[in-house]
């Protein structure tokens, strides 16, 4: 087991504690995560915690495909890696629809669809075997649709990057965890039961089978673990339970909200069902 320490993202104001960060790396941590939702980003934070560390690795969770061509994706990720001497882990996600299209205004049909497009052009770029093309459904490279000019050209990238550039996507969902198994080096968690992991596991055995030699021993499993220090056992609760609230109850559709379905196999059906209700209703009355 290798510790993180996650910074998340920012609220009303951004400030980062750079002195904890750097405790963590004397300490031996292994890495320091930085997240976006609809305010901060993850990059930028990033750059700035690299510049002052030399040892901790660099992961974002996540950076969202909506706000990111494949491509400028791959020129970040090249580009911090190359400067933080190889420390980067990039973690990618599609984020909810109520972010991808309220937020980004980009569609979210077939996620699935999109995250293996997009990770695919990611790997091209690093591998820089040839000049880029790809041929999908949400993505076509040289752009060849309305508007096109005719002009596109296949490049490579100037700068050489890392081609084992370490990729982990942020899945709560069955079938989103399974294409992780199968595509990338790791999952990102925002919530897990350690005691529930078999929840998990099935949907990651799904997609090792695809890749023969792909195992649990060859790829990462990272959950976000909420931790809070004090002697009032309330007063620490509450800004967890507030957070829990959001996931469960407001982080997507009543009727799609991956946090909500996976607190439910967890063996919280009621739990989840009640928090939902009672967020639902507050947001009515706002």
């Amino acid at each position: 087991m290798r510790l993180g320490l996650m910074m998340g993202y920012s609220g009303a104001g951004i400030a980062i504690d750079i002195e904890m960060i750097k405790e963590a790396e004397k300490l031996g941590y292994d890495s320091v995560w930085t997240a976006e939702a609809w305010g901060s980003d993850a990059v930028t934070p990033l750059a700035w915690i690299a510049a002052q560390t030399t040892k901790i690795r660099l992961g974002t969770g996540i950076m969202q495909l909506p706000g990111r061509s494949p491509a400028n994706t791959a020129m970040t990720a090249m580009t911090l890696d190359a400067l933080s001497g190889g420390r980067f882990i990039l973690g990618l996600g599609t984020s909810g629809p109520q972010v991808v299209e309220g937020w980004h205004g980009v569609s979210f049909a077939k996620p699935l669809t999109w995250i293996r497009e997009y990770v695919t052009i990611v790997r091209k770029i690093l591998a820089r075997e040839e000049a880029l093309t790809f041929d999908g459904e949400r993505y076509q490279i040289p752009y060849r649709g309305p508007g096109a000019t005719g002009l596109g050209k296949p490049l490579k990238s100037i700068l050489y990057g890392r081609k084992d550039l370490p990729i982990y996507i942020g899945a709560m969902a069955p079938k989103s965890q399974a294409q992780t198994a199968e595509i990338a080096d790791g999952l990102l968690l925002t919530c897990m039961h350690p005691e529930r992991f078999e929840v998990i596991e099935e949907h990651l055995n799904e997609g090792f089978k695809k890749v023969p030699g792909k195992s649990l021993e060859t790829f990462d499993v990272a959950p976000t673990v909420a931790v809070i220090l004090g002697d009032d056992v309330d007063a620490c609760r509450m800004p967890l339970k507030l957070s829990l609230a959001l996931y469960i109850g407001g982080m997507g559709a009543k009727d799609k909200n991956f946090y909500n379905a996976y607190i439910r196999k967890i063996g919280f059906e009621a739990e989840a069902i009640d928090i939902q209700e009672k967020f639902l209703a507050g947001k009515k009355q706002e």
